[in-house]
């Protein structure tokens, strides 16, 4: 078998032949998200909260039960069982080093990455490995795992220069698989600089030191903020980066809960997911590069939250997915869906709300929901108005309109308040109250909340994995 490989606009195998991956991004798994795995603020933040509360031999039990559960041969089997080929694993660069300890590789680094990546190989499931995070965080989203709104990613060289480390172990260690078919090397950077100067050091420095170790997998390169602009990106990148796709993050409006208007797939609103999603590749279609859409995706109702309301909003969501499909159906688009698994937002599968996990902490996540803790995908009707006297505040005291708008631009006033206030503050009061739900059990009762989390205790999103289904066969 050999490898994939970018040609012109495409990627194709050995023959030449096209290959299109459609899969889903295993997100919540080497990177846990809030939203995902249920819980206030950011990864790190609970982790030390459960070592606080149990102990760090439990927490680390607890923690490595849950990586075993969350992806195993029955998820591959299932995705394999809907047409899919590849699989984006999103990984936080805490599993490779410790920041106490930077630049030495933890003893069981590639442990479940090994493991996910071979079930998937077993099953002709490619996968792309996808480096979620970075030390001191490359954006000031949540996902980013800083804890913090500044992304001193950019700001201090030393982290740089450790993921430009931690990418070179990865690639020793990797580069003899034909089924990964590349690294993605930065999720959703937001380099704040005007000509996006950081954010284009990093690339050409990682790109060499990757190529000096392998030659032969895909590089997958996000835009600036958020994978949505590439401006300011080379005009000779085709030439110095070579096998490399661009990646770009499709989210359409409509797929949320702050969407202007109920979705109904009206010739104005297709018109906007299109006009959308080309402005966001139209550098790449102007160079004649490769574009892989690496994520995408409505978030969904849920009963607990909803009520009444859960089936029709979700209705209208899958109009949005279906859509889009055939928006990228018709540009032959690669594509990876945001996500696979979940506690029942976004998944095309999610733990059951009879497991053991998600009955713990019932009335813990519904607080979270009500008080809008998390970022994606909010819905903050309860919470509007007590954070509204701070935007006005900040609106009313900046004399000039024009410096309200400070980077990233996609973060409104009400968007950073948001952010500070609800994602980092009062998240941050609320992760030790999701760590004492743990206190006083012991490696059983570890065991079945990490199990919880399995495939066999999950629910398929039916609507989803259909819709799914019929595209994957597309030739």
């Amino acid at each position: 078998m050999a490898f994939l490989k970018v040609a012109g606009t495409k990627i194709v195998d050995e023959d030449d032949k096209e290959v299109i991956l459609r899969g889903a991004g295993l997100g919540g798994w080497m990177t846990m998200e809030n939203f995902i795995s249920g819980y206030p603020g950011c990864e790190y933040q609970i982790r030390e909260a459960l070592a606080e509360v149990l102990g760090e031999q439990k927490a680390e039990f607890f923690f490595d039960r849950f990586l075993e559960h969350f992806f195993a041969e029955p998820d591959a089997l299932f995705f394999k069982s809907l047409g899919l080929n590849c699989i984006r694993i999103a990984v936080n660069y805490r599993h490779f080093e410790d920041d106490m300890n930077p630049r030495v590789l933890k003893p069981n680094a590639f442990k479940h990455l090994d493991r996910a990546i071979s079930i998937c190989a077993k099953h002709s499931i490619y996968t792309v490995i996808d480096m979620h995070t970075a030390p001191g965080g490359q954006s000031g989203g949540w996902h980013a795992d800083g804890g913090t709104h500044i992304a001193y990613f950019w700001k201090h060289k030393d982290f740089q220069d450790r993921l430009i480390w931690i990418w070179e172990q990865i690639a020793e260690h990797y580069k003899d698989n034909p089924w990964i078919a590349g690294y993605n090397v930065l999720n959703e950077p937001a380099d704040p600089h005007p000509q996006h100067a950081a954010l284009m050091t990093f690339y050409d420095r990682a790109y060499s030191a990757i190529r000096a170790i392998d030659t032969e997998h895909i590089l997958f390169l996000d835009g600036n903020t958020f994978a949505t602009d590439f401006s300011k990106f080379p005009d000779n990148a085709g030439q110095k980066w070579q096998n490399t796709a661009y990646a770009i993050h499709d989210y359409a409006i409509y797929g949320f809960p702050s969407s202007p208007e109920p979705y109904e797939g009206t010739e104005a609103q297709i018109e906007r997911l299109r006009k959308t999603y080309e402005r966001k590749r139209q550098w790449m279609d102007r160079k004649g590069l490769c574009v892989w859409n690496g994520e995408w995706g409505p978030v969904y109702a849920r009963k607990e939250y909803d009520g009444d309301e859960t089936e029709a909003i979700n209705e209208h969501r899958y109009m949005v997915l279906k859509d889009q499909l055939e928006i990228y159906k018709k540009d032959r688009l690669s594509w990876s869906i945001w996500l696979y698994k979940d506690i029942g937002f976004q998944g095309m599968v999610h733990v059951s709300r009879s497991t053991p996990y998600m009955q713990l902490l019932k009335d813990f996540l519904r607080r979270k929901h009500h008080l809008a803790v998390d970022a994606w995908g909010k819905d903050d009707k309860y919470v509007k108005h007590i954070y509204q006297p701070i935007v006005d505040l900040v609106k009313s005291s900046v004399a000039d309109e024009t410096k309200l708008k400070l980077y990233p631009p996609i973060w409104s006033v009400d968007e950073r308040v948001t952010r500070l206030c609800r994602t980092i503050l009062m998240a941050e009061f609320m992760v030790n109250e999701w760590a004492e739900a743990f206190r006083g059990l012991d490696e059983e009762r570890l065991e079945e909340l990490a199990k919880s989390f399995a495939f066999e205790n999950c629910i398929e999103r039916e609507g989803l994995n259909q819709a799914l289904r019929e595209h994957s066969s597309i030739p």
